[in-house]
């Protein structure tokens, strides 16, 4: 059984890059979200809102980046 691979090892740097088109959906899926996220802000938003509506669902949603990659991922 081999491990089917949506992301592999950028050639310079750190992190991953989407290799096939499902890696391509998690990414695009991710901006998507961050995006709408930060539309829910305006000048006046208070910081209680600011972290509550934009900067946790933002932290949980890179984490789940990072862990799909991770576990989806070419390392070498």
């Amino acid at each position: 059984m081999t491990k089917e691979i949506w992301f592999k090892r950028k050639t310079y740097g750190w992190g991953w890059t989407p290799a096939t088109w499902q890696g391509w959906v998690i990414t695009g899926l991710y901006l998507i979200l961050a995006i709408t996220f930060a539309s829910t802000l305006d000048a006046e938003s208070p910081l209680s809102e600011v972290m509550f509506t934009f900067a946790l669902p933002l932290i949980f949603l890179t984490i789940t980046l990072v862990r799909i990659a991770y576990l989806k991922g070419y390392f070498f």
